[in-house]
């Protein structure tokens, strides 16, 4: 098990796919200076550049993330595990024809559509040696400079919007543009953008991060420097493939958010899970994935209580001022439960379909919980679920997040009989909660290249639909979205999504 910090890996010399820049050629035709293809007599003038094809529609996906222990008690410098869920945020990217010169950003869910000329844009600062970064760069901060000569090109984003809508759309624009200016280059065709997701957007689910990770994933694919992913591709090939992703995700949260933590980032990309601890402040957290972290049903149950991060933890910071060794004993408790979890997950015996095994991590759950309603954390509409659950025996349950509101999860017992679940779920919609049956701890980034899917229609003899940006863009809901493009159809994954997978060394 490796560790990361900011939950990158340092990268060692040529990538493994052969490529040494941004623009799809091979170290065999590129300079070790940028990646500028090289003349010689042997490029003679009746040598003729072939065409470059169009690319096909394509798709990319992450998913979201929640914290499943550790807290608060992380804030404190201890340990936390965060883990994929099953939500994910899905872009589809369509090549349009040379002559148009555009970039279109669409993201309907929150309203926001956008269009900018390619030639528009800053390339020649983006571009000058002093500013050029490259796809395999490890870059751990913004450039200020850089970040100014976006500006202009945001002040009309959003016109009509209110001032809280356009601050969302103009940031998510900024990490857009960011992005294409540091990894594309002026050369590049016109593109559409379309971005959809099932992940509750504000609800501490990370978000912002699977659409960041969404983002690099595609424009690194778009200029050719990532390999895969396919099945038999070695671990230590597919985790340069995704600690590239990751890295430039990265750059997109801090684009987003300033000072990312890189936790969400990283689960997004890789999925599975991770532990984190950041002991001091001043420095990144360390990140350790949890490459062999198991499936396990949940259920996540939104309370619809607007919650403050900062104020939930501004209210045990102040109980820890008041009752210093017992707090710090609570905190230490849950540093516990965390390092348990992580150890019981690594044990040979773990088996996430066998009754002993889910008990065990329930258990750990429930306890969890329990650590954090003592420190004043939880809410009546947290506590309610919990309730519902417990009395029907249905699963464990705790808070995810900061509390105060938010979210909770529950790890569901094996066997739940259909009736009692639909019980549980008709009261928790008669009582104002929206709920997600999800998978806790799956896959990462996906690709679906070219964006063709089999959904069980005539067009499967033929090789499967074409997800074309109408169909995509007018799919009815979360819902439609999962129906017409999930990475999961209801036999189990979806013939088309690729991902690159990685088991412990």
């Amino acid at each position: 098990m490796s560790n990361l910090t900011n939950g990158f890996h340092q990268e060692r010399g040529v990538n493994g796919n052969g490529h040494t820049n941004g623009n799809g050629t091979t170290d065999g035709n590129a300079s070790s200076s940028g990646g500028s293809r090289s003349s010689s007599s042997s490029d003679g003038p009746l040598r003729r550049r072939k065409s470059t094809p169009m690319m096909p529609p394509f798709m990319v996906s992450a998913p979201g993330k929640v914290i499943v222990f550790g807290e608060h008690a992380v804030v404190h410098g201890k340990a936390a595990i965060a883990a994929s869920i099953s939500l994910r945020s899905y872009l589809h990217v369509t090549t349009l024809s040379k002559s148009r010169r555009t970039i279109t950003l669409r993201f309907p869910d929150i309203d926001l559509v956008h269009s900018w000329h390619i030639d528009d844009l800053p390339w020649e600062l983006f571009s000058h040696p002093s500013k050029k970064k490259y796809y395999y760069d490890l870059v751990t901060s913004l450039d200020t400079e850089l970040l100014a000569s976006i500006q202009p090109h945001l002040g009309d984003v959003s016109l009509n919007k209110s001032p809280n809508e356009r601050k969302i759309h103009q940031n998510s624009a900024a990490c857009f543009l960011y992005l294409f200016l540091s990894l594309g280059s002026q050369k590049f065709h016109g593109c559409v953008y379309t971005l959809r997701s099932t992940i509750p957007i504000g609800a501490g689910l990370g978000s912002s991060a699977s659409i960041a990770v969404c983002m690099s994933a595609a424009l690194l694919l778009q200029i050719r420097t990532l390999s895969g992913p396919h099945p038999d591709q070695p671990s230590d090939e597919a985790r340069l493939q995704i600690e590239r992703i990751n890295r430039w995700a990265f750059v997109a949260e801090m684009a987003m958010h300033g000072n990312p933590s890189g936790v969400d980032n990283t689960v997004a990309t890789q999925g599975k899970a991770v532990v984190f601890q950041r002991t001091d402040y001043d420095k990144p957290p360390v990140v350790t994935p949890l490459w062999d972290f198991p499936e396990l049903p949940l259920l996540l149950v939104d309370t619809r209580t607007p919650k403050s991060t900062a104020a939930e933890v501004a209210k045990v910071q102040k109980l820890k001022d008041t009752h210093q060794k017992l707090v710090g004993s609570i905190l230490d408790a849950v540093d516990k439960v965390t390092r348990t979890a992580e150890g019981l997950i690594d044990e040979d015996t773990f088996d996430a379909t066998e009754d002993e095994s889910l008990r065990r991590m329930g258990e750990l759950i429930a306890i969890n919980h329990g650590l954090l309603a003592s420190l004043g954390v939880s809410h009546p509409r947290l506590e309610r679920v919990r309730e519902l659950i417990d009395y029907k025996g249905l699963g464990w349950t705790k808070l995810t997040g900061a509390g105060g509101g938010g979210c909770s999860i529950t790890l569901m017992r094996p066997g739940v009989s259909p009736d009692s679940l639909g019980e549980l779920q008709g009261r928790l919609e008669a009582e104002g909660y929206a709920q997600f049956k999800t998978t806790l701890g799956g896959d990462g980034i996906g690709v679906l290249w070219p964006a063709v899917l089999k959904n069980g229609t005539d067009e499967d003899d033929d090789g499967g639909m074409e997800i074309d940006l109408n169909k995509f863009l007018y799919a009815p809901g979360t819902e439609g979205v999962e129906k017409l493009v999930g990475v999961h159809g209801g036999t189990g994954e979806r013939e088309g999504w690729k991902f690159w997978r990685v088991e412990s060394r």
